[in-house]
């Protein structure tokens, strides 16, 4: 699995956390910045995040996201093409919307959740395949759609 991870100054030491642990356990990531607690913009690393795993054809490439809230860094994400990013804040959401949902980027809020949580949700997203169950397949064919729909007033 290839895990590209970024972060602007809000989740950066909770990043550097991330790397050294996910790394430990064997995994392939690749830091996309920020690299320091500078001030940065969020957009930029998701789409720093994106762009790669959009890119990659490899159905295992997925994105680990962080900052303050992880709202912004969600909502960046979501505008790219063939992203499903998700904020999740709990080891369940991140199972659920792994499983349920084939989220291809974990979005972290940093400041409410500490650095042994961020792993335990990073470690469960990371090891839960999509279901595949047809309600499931089903749904994602609708969000294609609506993402190569051009909707306009």
């Amino acid at each position: 699995m290839k895990i590209y991870v970024g972060s602007d100054h809000g989740g950066f030491e909770q990043k550097k956390y991330l790397i050294e642990h996910l790394t430990g356990d064997g995994q392939s990531v690749t830091d996309c910045g920020s690299y320091s607690t500078e001030s940065t913009d969020y957009p930029d690393f998701a789409v720093a995040v994106g762009q790669q795993v959009a890119a990659d054809t490899d159905k295992e490439t997925v994105g680990i996201l962080l900052c303050r809230s992880g709202e912004g860094m969600e909502m960046a994400a979501n505008k790219i093409p063939g992203i499903r990013a998700a904020l999740v804040w709990q080891p369940t959401v991140a199972k659920e919307t792994r499983g349920d949902n084939d989220a291809n980027i974990l979005v972290l809020p940093s400041d409410f959740i500490g650095n042994e949580e961020a792993l335990e949700i990073a470690r469960i997203f990371l090891s839960t395949p999509f279901s595949g169950a047809e309600r499931h397949v089903r749904r994602l064919e609708k969000l294609h759609n609506i993402e190569h729909t051009r909707y306009e007033d």
